[in-house]
């Protein structure tokens, strides 16, 4: 019976987090395939490409989500289990130790998984997809190609075969401003700093404009699309872990490092607050007011956390200050549960 309700409550526990996750994530997903894609024309031939990397980004919004899908992973546990009377019975089958291995066990388990996800997978998956919605947004600010033409508004069009990428083949382009005319095998659009630049291999060329008329063949001839805002990478907090964070020589990324560590402690009493959520027994009209009570603390400590990073940045407060004005926070919230959940 005991490893029966352990299994329950663990099972339910972490399906109830998932459940949120989902959503939170879902909503999160939504909204940056609508960021790239900024709702143009080209959605349906983008879409496929958007999602896949938009999937890349998401385990990094986990971390700051975690607090919150614990808390409410143990609002709707405690909830349904509440509901039923099934609290009473759980309580009174676990001993003080049971429970405690109980909570020892998901601390383990949940900071363990927050310390992958935090300090290795989301930096991976997230420098993936930085490059690759690179590559999206400057694809949209060029064109998209459909029905075997390409058309870049103001510079040229290109009429092709087939494509593999941004690899064109058997392709006949006009470029307006020049007044020229190219036949080539293939052509390949190329990223160089500022520039868009199309490469196209073995063919040859038409002048037809004021100063020039000529034809010429060539093995490799680039042209270039300039002013086009070209989107280069950047290395922003994400990219790194937190011990990189802490040694970076931007003071940004120094205290979003420290911001990192007290996340991992508030985490680990979001794990023993959530415990208390779960065995917790009142009458069922006051769950509403409690749960919401509870959320709004956690909600209160993120946002004067976010607000001493904020000063932190702006040298406005020293962080000899940020760890005493947040862990006093903490500490008058674990007093402030304890008196209002007994």
């Amino acid at each position: 019976m005991i490893n029966g309700a352990k299994y329950y409550i663990f099972s339910s526990f972490f399906k109830y987090i998932l459940i949120n996750m989902i959503i939170f994530i879902g909503l999160i997903w939504l909204s940056q395939i609508l960021r790239i894609l900024e709702l143009q024309n080209s959605i349906s031939n983008q879409i496929f490409d958007v999602i896949k990397t938009t999937s890349l980004v998401l385990p990094s919004f986990i971390n700051p989500l975690m607090p919150f899908l614990i808390i409410l992973g143990s609002f709707f546990l405690n909830y349904k289990i509440n509901s039923s009377n099934e609290v009473i019975i759980i309580k009174q089958y676990l001993a003080i130790k049971e429970i405690a291995n109980l909570i020892f066990f998901f601390l383990f388990a949940l900071i363990l998984l927050y310390f992958v996800n935090n300090e290795y997978f989301s930096i991976k998956t997230y420098h993936k997809y930085k490059i690759e919605e690179l590559e999206i947004r400057n694809n949209l600010k060029l064109g998209i190609p459909s029905q075997n033409e390409f058309h870049i508004e103001n510079e040229l069009s290109i009429f092709f075969d087939k494509h593999e990428d941004n690899v064109f083949y058997e392709i006949e382009a006009l470029i307006y401003q020049e007044d020229q005319f190219i036949k080539s095998n293939s052509v390949e659009i190329e990223i160089s700093k500022k520039n868009f630049n199309l490469v196209f291999q073995y063919g040859e060329r038409i002048l037809l404009n004021l100063d020039e008329k000529s034809k010429t063949n060539f093995d490799k001839f680039t042209y270039s699309i300039k002013n086009r805002d070209v989107e280069e990478l950047l290395m922003d907090k994400e990219h790194f872990n937190t011990f990189d964070l802490l040694s970076h020589n931007n003071n940004e990324f120094v205290n979003q490092g420290h911001n990192r560590i007290y996340q991992y402690v508030l985490n680990i009493v979001i794990i023993f607050t959530a415990f208390k959520i779960i065995f917790l027994y009142i009458p069922k009209g006051n769950l509403f007011k409690t749960f919401l009570i509870i959320f709004l603390l956690v909600l209160f400590l993120q946002i004067i956390n976010s607000y001493t990073i904020y000063l932190l940045n702006n040298e406005s407060l020293s962080i000899y200050y940020y760890y005493p004005i947040n862990f006093l926070l903490l500490i008058s919230f674990i007093f402030t549960l304890n008196k209002f959940i007994k």
